[in-house]
């Protein structure tokens, strides 16, 4: 093979592994925005409430409570929707650097 072929597999390996990273995050962001839902959802159910700060319990109001979670829900589903984003054109970069990469691995094969 010839070093070029041989770079291009390698950005083409590098480029899967960055695909991975961003479906890992991605599932890291959107666990976290089903936790904050469900925190959301009990807010409602509930006359009291409280907040976790470090390792204590502090009582605080539902109002705070909400909006800090309802802020937390949209930083979230900013970075889901950026990964996102950067998901999909590395996607794209990287099926357009295989198909040139089977093409010239063809050509390499036919020319022994």
């Amino acid at each position: 093979m010839a070093r070029e072929t041989d770079e291009q597999l390698g950005q083409l390996q590098l480029m899967e592994q960055n695909m991975q990273n961003f479906v890992l995050q991605k599932q890291n962001f959107q666990m976290q925005l089903m936790e904050v839902e469900s925190a959301l959802n009990e807010l409602k159910e509930t006359d009291q409430a409280y907040k976790i700060i470090g390792n204590i319990m502090v009582k605080s109001s539902k109002e705070k409570l909400d909006d800090d979670l309802r802020s937390k829900k949209e930083m979230i589903e900013l970075r889901v929707k950026t990964l996102e984003k950067h998901e999909l054109k590395l996607r794209e970069r990287a099926s357009k650097l295989q198909g040139e990469l089977l093409e010239r691995m063809k050509k390499e094969g036919g020319a022994k």
